[in-house]
């Protein structure tokens, strides 16, 4: 059976197609228009955009298939929620995964959620869905859904389950393995919007008749439960191990491992995915490659970092943020770049960036660390960041263990590996 994955990102949308091997044989993709936002906090898009290029991608991959059937994973963007009619159609804007308007939801959140819960931020899934309670209305508001949800629904013609991983900032208890009593008591009658929770890779059952017929697909193509995008980059790591970091070096600097045991510190934004009976622990800095473009162009990073020299450190105590604020390894929302003294050589410079990133990075994993995390042995490293190699070299010495790329780090190939392992395709095996 091949299968399909759909990554929604923040500026488009990807389709990865995979033979009943596991290997690639199409790949598409669609931009985006980007959020409509303001100064207020606001991010929102219209979800019909998403469908429309969602549809125009399954068919293309239709013709690829030839009437064979199919199974059907997506994964979304983490908090990107919305509020649906009892047809499953969307009643406003979606309110994106960085929609940051509902800042005066987190002092009802905090007197309440505990403090493990992943529901601490003015972007979080349940501070969205009590700011629209109080301040526009759920009137005609039947189900709450986030992205991958959603799509997903369209696919079966039903809107009545959500998965485990985008459930999590809407308050889902992955430890207790439901929604929370305090949650229900804050929403009174509105708990009623909650979907049911499944576990990712779950076989929600079949596309229904009349989408299958719509999209050009065998009536028999399955759809499988999907995952955060974040989660599916992991996924298309193919690491299982929980002695491996997985370092995603894109406008940000993200790290996640496998952990047997659970890691909560939602004050340095470090929650536990429970991802087929392990967690999927991690924490992301302000720092990456958006610092970089401040100061550099994409050729002139390619063209100064021939001019490195990796093995000898520049003495540089840099802390390359893009702007005031971090949130791990350490959190303080004051904390100042530093980036002085700036050497005349801009190819030192650089270099000195480059290792400030890396001792974040050393940073977040030791946290990870200390607070239950097993110790990394090696890490893989996805995003545009992990095409440097003097970069690598320099990551190499100040974290001390090797430092590899990953063979593939394709969230959309990520989903079509959860849509195989969800129908017994492949197996997720754990170790350490």
């Amino acid at each position: 059976m091949h299968a399909i994955g759909l990554d929604l990102g923040t500026s488009g949308i990807r389709l990865a197609l995979v033979d009943p091997d596991g290997e690639r044989v199409y790949s598409a993709a669609r931009d985006l228009p980007e959020s409509e936002t303001d100064g207020d906090g606001i991010a929102e898009q219209d979800p019909a955009q998403w469908w429309t290029l969602v549809r125009e991608l399954l068919r293309e991959a239709a013709e690829h298939l030839k009437g064979e059937p199919v199974a059907i994973a997506v994964d979304g963007t983490s908090a990107t929620l919305l509020f649906l009619d009892a047809d499953g159609r969307p009643v406003r804007p979606a309110m994106m995964y960085n929609d940051a308007r509902a800042t005066d939801m987190t002092a009802i959140l905090a007197g309440v959620a505990p403090s493990g819960s992943a529901v601490h931020s003015p972007s979080s899934s349940a501070a969205k869905l009590l700011w629209v309670r109080r301040h526009e209305s759920l009137s005609g508001v039947r189900r709450v859904l986030h992205q991958a949800d959603w799509i997903a629904g369209r696919l079966r013609g039903r809107f009545d389950l959500m998965d485990e991983n985008n459930a999590l900032k809407l308050g889902y208890d992955a430890l207790w393995q439901g929604w929370p009593d305090w949650l229900e008591d804050i929403l009174t009658t509105d708990a009623n919007l909650l979907p049911e929770v499944v576990s990712p890779g779950t076989n929600l059952g079949p596309i229904s008749p009349e989408m299958a017929q719509h999209l050009g697909l065998n009536p028999a193509s399955r759809v499988i439960a999907g995952t955060t995008d974040s989660i599916a980059g992991f996924l298309a790591s193919g690491v299982e191990d929980d002695r491996t970091g997985v370092t995603s070096l894109g406008s940000t600097m993200v790290i996640k491992q496998l952990s047997p045991e659970p890691v909560y510190a939602p004050e340095l934004g470090i929650y536990s995915h429970h991802l087929f009976g392990q967690w999927l622990v991690g924490g992301a800095s302000n720092s990456g490659g958006a610092v970089l473009r401040q100061h550099f162009d994409d050729a002139t990073l390619e063209h100064l970092s021939t001019q490195l020299d990796p093995e000898t450190d520049t003495g540089l105590d840099y802390l390359p943020l893009p702007r005031r604020g971090e949130r791990f390894p350490v959190s303080d929302p004051e904390l100042e770049p530093r980036l002085t003294p700036r050497p005349e050589d801009d190819a030192r410079f650089l270099q000195g960036l480059f290792e400030g990133i890396a001792r974040i990075e050393r940073d977040g994993y030791q946290r990870l660390t200390e607070l239950g995390a097993p110790r990394v042995e090696r890490v893989i490293t996805l995003g545009g960041g992990a095409a440097n190699p003097t970069w690598t070299r320099i990551r190499e010495r100040i974290l001390e263990i090797p430092v590899m790329t990953a063979d593939n780090d394709d969230a959309a190939h990520g989903a079509a590996r959860l849509a195989r392992i969800g129908m017994g395709l492949e197996a997720f095996s754990p170790s350490r």
